[in-house]
C-alpha cells in the first residue's frame, strides 16, 4: 500500500504535517480533502505543489 505525509507548507515557508498516512487525496478547486489510513478526513485549502513518491511526501501549499 502507498501512504503519503500530506504537508502544508505556508507562504513564510513553515511547514506543518497534516496526516501522517495519507491514502487519498481528492482535489475540489481550492479544498483538498485528505483521507488517512484509519478513514480520518481533514479538509485544506490550498494546491498541491508537489508529490514525491520516494520520499512519500505530499506537499500542499496553503492560502493563508
Amino acid at each position: 500500500m502507498c501512504e503519503l505525509k500530506a504537508v502544508l507548507e505556508r507562504r513564510e515557508g513553515n511547514r506543518d504535517i497534516i496526516m501522517e498516512s495519507t491514502t487519498h487525496v481528492i482535489v475540489e478547486g481550492e479544498v483538498i480533502e485528505l483521507t488517512g489510513i484509519f478513514g480520518e478526513r481533514e479538509n485544506v485549502q490550498g494546491s498541491i505543489k508537489e508529490i514525491d513518491f520516494s520520499k512519500g511526501e505530499l506537499i500542499i501549499l496553503g492560502n493563508d
